[in-house]
């Protein structure tokens, strides 16, 4: 017997764009989100904490983990949302936060999301939305550390509502 969601697909997806909590909950505003999951990747030291991750010495960005139905919402969507909550042209930097930590990337699990994300930052480049080059990174997905758990849904927990630039 099926129930409803049974034969539901689902992809990953895992952008950094700075501070993840605002990451985090704009993600989750997107129906064909399922869940995101704020943590750490693309570093070289294992079982990052934040303490650690803040120190820009592990090489880890704080990234979202975004699980999601693309039948419902193409990973297109994913890419649209992630360029409009932050700005890609500033290196290792977003608003106040500053390090190789809050680097705008794009950690990619398919190759289709590699062509996608390639695809995306060359229209962005050529659109002139913004007067510097996009210097989002596009990495193969390594390991994903998720962060303690204060940090998850932490927004929502606060009461601090949406940020983003």
């Amino acid at each position: 017997m099926k129930g409803p969601g049974m034969n539901r697909q689902v992809e990953i997806a895992t952008f950094g764009a700075g501070c993840f909590w605002g990451v985090e909950a704009s993600f989750r505003e997107l129906p064909a989100v399922l869940d995101a999951t704020a943590g750490y990747m693309g570093g070289q030291t294992p079982e990052p904490g934040y303490a650690a991750v803040c120190t820009g010495k592990t090489g880890h960005a704080e990234v979202v983990q975004v699980r999601f139905d693309p039948q419902q919402s193409g990973y297109e969507s994913l890419l649209a949302l992630f360029f409009s909550m932050h700005n890609p042209t500033t290196l290792n930097r977003q608003g106040p936060d500053i390090g190789n930590q809050y680097r705008s990337v794009i950690f990619f699990h398919s190759d289709s999301q590699h062509q996608l994300a390639r695809q995306a930052i060359a229209e962005l480049d050529q659109s002139g939305r913004w007067q510097q080059p996009v210097v989002t990174q596009v990495v193969a997905a390594p390991e994903f550390w998720p962060a303690e758990e204060y940090h998850q849904r932490y927004l929502e927990k606060n009461g601090l509502g949406i940020c983003s630039i």
